[in-house]
This record gives structure tokens, C-alpha cells and sequence, in this order.
């Protein structure tokens, strides 16, 4: 296991690329979520302040389509994403 030293002389593209690459090997979905709330901040201290007010809004309007996903031939295309969900936590 690298120590914080050993992980704090890589380059940021190195930290990035290794967090990634484990992430998507333990299949850890929370990483990413992590990153998409973590980047319009990172965005606003970087100065790039419209870009971080489009992420925002891009996700913003993701989340509305994930939410009203109950209608039309989105809610059909989403069906297996629904049963799988419910077969897996019903109690």
C-alpha cells in the first residue's frame, strides 16, 4: 500500500488515472458520484466559473430526467432497471 508521500509526488493525470482505475475495479459507483458533486467546486477554484455553472446545470437537468423517467418510452426502455432493482431490495 503507497504511503500519502509516495502518492502526493505523482502528478495529478497519475492520481486521477490510478483512483479511476480502481474505482471501476471495484465497481465503485460512490467514487464517481463523489466526483461529479466534487468538480463544479474544483471548476469555481480553478477560475473556470461558467463551466462549473453548466455542470450544475447538467446535472441538475440528468437528475430531472432520471426522476421523471416513469413515462413514455423512456419508462419502457428503463423496465429491466426497475425490476432488477426491486428483485434485488425487496424484503
Amino acid at each position: 500500500m503507497p504511503t500519502f508521500e509516495e502518492l502526493d509526488s505523482l502528478t495529478s493525470k497519475q492520481l486521477h488515472d490510478k483512483a479511476a482505475v480502481m474505482a471501476l475495479k471495484r465497481l465503485d459507483v460512490g467514487f464517481f458520484l463523489d466526483l461529479l458533486a466534487s468538480v463544479p467546486a474544483a471548476e469555481m477554484v480553478a477560475g473556470h466559473r461558467d463551466e462549473a455553472n453548466e455542470d450544475v446545470s447538467s446535472l441538475a437537468r440528468r437528475l430531472q430526467d432520471a426522476i421523471h423517467a416513469d413515462e413514455g418510452e423512456l419508462a419502457e426502455a428503463m423496465r429491466p432497471i426497475y425490476i432488477d432493482y426491486l428483485l434485488k431490495h425487496q424484503h
